[in-house]
């Protein structure tokens, strides 16, 4: 949690964790302003009411407009489409074991030929993410939205432009404009 700060010129300062605005507030340079930010609940049929009023259609997007209680201001035309991915792959080994009592391993190593499992790669000037790894070095590309770039895209052809965190970024645009870098 973070505390919002001023400074006596009634600036807006870095936010600081709440420590912090203990000792400003004991040592005289730190006033309470307010004790709760600025928050409005908001209900699904409340959304649901404003978007019909003023016809229109239903998309994440729209209904965000709707909440902030201006639908009909003008759209920009991109905006950034975030995806939480899992983190490990819990399932080791194949559920059955084979001749021997040997365990075969259930997935690809976790660094095939210095790529990993969902970092965003550029294949033929498209940004795409890992979504299958082969040891062999040949990957499964996709966007976020499901739609396949290649199926067995060999690493030779791609280049990296991030690697994984928890949440993956794709920038959208609207289908009628294009956008550059």
């Amino acid at each position: 949690m973070l505390v919002y700060v001023i400074n006596k010129h009634k600036k807006p300062l870095m936010p600081c964790k709440p420590r912090t605005a203990r000792k400003l507030l004991k040592q005289g340079k730190a006033n309470v302003v307010k004790r709760t930010p600025y928050v409005e609940l908001t209900f699904g049929y409340i959304t649901k009411n404003t978007r019909i009023k003023n016809n229109l259609p239903k998309s994440h997007r729209i209904d965000a407009l709707c909440i902030t209680g201006n639908p009909l201001v003008e759209k920009l035309n991109n905006w950034y489409y975030i995806k939480k991915v899992r983190c490990h792959n819990r399932q080791i080994h194949k559920a059955n074991i084979t001749k021997g009592g040997k365990k075969k391993l259930n997935q690809a190593p976790y660094i095939v030929k210095g790529y990993r499992l969902f970092d965003k790669v550029k294949y033929d000037n498209i940004e795409c993410f890992i979504f299958g790894r082969r040891s062999s070095g040949y990957f499964d590309l996709r966007k976020l939205d499901g739609t396949t770039i290649h199926k067995s895209a060999n690493y030779k052809k791609l280049d990296i432009i991030s690697k994984r965190k928890n949440l993956i970024i794709e920038r959208r645009c609207d289908s009628s404009t294009t956008l550059k870098g």
